[in-house]
């Protein structure tokens, strides 16, 4: 049998990217100086301005002006001529204090234990399309923004501006991914650019480096499809926090949970859960127990356990799946503070989720990759 499934991913100048990596570096900024913050931080983008809102209750101080210039100046908004720069945006700071009536959910519950933030569902998968036991469509979604940000930076195609969009559809033959039917690149540039050579160029320097297994005579190419695209970034569209939660994930296919990640402190369960349920089903497939894993959580606010944990095997496991729940509980504390403790949550490292992905990276900071209860796993089995 045969099907296409596609993915898609942006680049940091993305107007929605920006906006989520602004939230995650006021998010960061606060835990160096005060671990025990409570921040729900929302940002809204457009033509000239940046509102930074949401709730936020900390002993820490940012200075939300400079921070947010700085965030924009790092993403390549340097420039007059994109209509968006870090020189002239003007931002405005519309952040309260959290409600107290949330506060003491987490603070205060029937066992002194820390509680949930907040209700919230959340969805964890791995499979073995990739080493990285990600699916390959949102993999190579986002090689593909990671190469056009790489290529934009180095000048090897210095007309690049920091605004654009991949997306790939990988056809599937019995349930393995074989080839790549079409990709698609929107790359924002400078105005005495051609289309002609934009397109050879994105070919030969984008998509062949990282496509190049899956490439093949009949693979489609749409590249800046319209013609022209040198107007972009929060000058075209506005961009707001959460609105990319699939390309945050795992791409079509898989479902996501109930709430977007960025900006959030690690109380919130809709990150937390969601980078635990990743954890357990990267072990669940790193220990050859299943070929692919989706695990599922879901909290009420102020509660300690999960209300319901669920995993789906997809007919693939080699132990039953009732058997894999009574493990789970055993090997993984599930708890909000539990899961904050194993995985080291109370650090800075959120703006490096906040492009190409929370999940599929395995770099230092993101603890949810590891594999270090594999062994563990395998003597309860």
């Amino acid at each position: 049998m045969t099907k296409l499934l596609t993915s898609e991913s942006t680049t940091p100048g993305h107007p929605d990217k920006v906006a989520d990596q602004i939230a995650d570096a006021v998010l960061d900024t606060i835990l160096k100086d005060d671990k025990f913050a409570r921040v729900g931080c929302e940002v809204f983008v457009s033509k000239g301005y940046v509102i930074v809102g949401g709730e936020i209750t900390t002993r820490a101080w940012v200075n939300t002006n400079n921070l947010v210039r700085k965030v924009i100046k790092e993403i390549g908004y340097t420039k007059p001529e994109y209509g968006f720069d870090f020189r002239t945006v003007a931002v405005l700071n519309t952040i309260a204090e959290q409600s107290p009536d949330i506060a003491r959910g987490v603070r205060k519950t029937a066992t002194k234990k820390q509680g949930a933030g907040d209700q919230g569902s959340c969805i964890g998968y791995a499979c073995k399309e990739t080493p990285e036991l990600m699916p390959l469509p949102i993999m190579l979604a986002h090689r593909l923004v990671m190469r056009l940000a790489e290529v934009r930076k180095k000048k090897i195609l210095p007309y690049l501006r920091p605004d654009g969009k991949s997306q790939v559809t990988i056809e599937y033959k019995n349930k393995i991914p074989r080839r790549l039917d079409n990709v698609i690149i929107a790359a924002q540039h400078d105005p005495n650019v051609s289309l002609k050579k934009i397109r050879k160029d994105i070919i030969e320097k984008v998509i062949r480096p990282v496509c190049k297994k899956f490439l093949d005579k009949k693979t489609r190419y749409y590249i800046n499809n319209t013609g022209r695209f040198v107007i972009g970034g929060p000058v075209s569209d506005t961009g707001m926090t959460g609105r990319k939660t699939v390309v945050d994930s795992y791409g079509v296919g898989i479902p996501v949970g109930g709430g977007a990640l960025s900006g959030k402190d690690p109380t919130k369960v809709d990150r937390t859960g969601a980078y635990m349920a990743r954890y357990i089903a990267k072990h669940i497939v790193g220990a050859n127990l299943a070929e692919k894993c989706q695990v599922r959580l879901s909290y009420v606010i102020g509660g300690i356990a999960p209300l319901e944990i669920g995993i789906d095997t997809f007919g693939t496991g080699k132990i039953p799946e009732e058997k894999l729940l009574k493990i789970i509980s055993k090997i993984f504390d599930l708890s909000p503070g539990g899961m904050i403790k194993q995985l080291n949550l109370l650090r800075p490292i959120y703006r490096k989720t906040a492009c190409y992905g929370h999940f599929g990276r395995e770099i230092p900071e993101f603890t949810w990759e590891k594999r270090d209860k594999v062994k563990e796993l395998l003597k309860f089995v």
